[in-house]
């Protein structure tokens, strides 16, 4: 799969306990991704921070969790990540979603052997 030289990153800001027809939210939009044979998802999740309701969550020593953040990476072309976008408007009900040009200098699928 190529991505071309000036494609975008689209994130999703969400919280873990995010939920969309049963599933993780984060999970869910990875899964949908896949299913528009985008060029692919990475899932970071954050030991700390805030959002609209200023909230803060956070991972402590004495605390499992409390609803930890977590971003949805996806970098693709603009006309594919428009095919997901109709997506994440209905499957997000709370969070941040952006989109920023970005320059894509390397992109390779990992050989078997490796």
């Amino acid at each position: 799969m190529r991505l071309p030289e000036q494609a975008y990153l689209l994130r999703v800001h969400c919280g873990e306990n995010d939920r969309w027809h049963g599933l993780p939210l984060y999970e869910a939009i990875v899964r949908k991704a896949r299913e528009l044979h985008l060029a692919g998802a990475t899932v970071l999740r954050g030991s700390m921070g805030f959002g609209a309701a200023s909230r803060i969550h956070t991972a402590k020593l004495l605390r499992l969790s409390e609803d930890l953040p977590v971003v949805v990476e996806i970098i693709e072309s603009r006309e594919k990540l428009d095919e997901i976008l109709p997506h994440l408007d209905e499957m997000v009900q709370g969070g941040l979603v952006t989109l920023e040009r970005v320059q894509v200098l390397q992109y390779h699928a990992r050989s078997e052997s490796s």
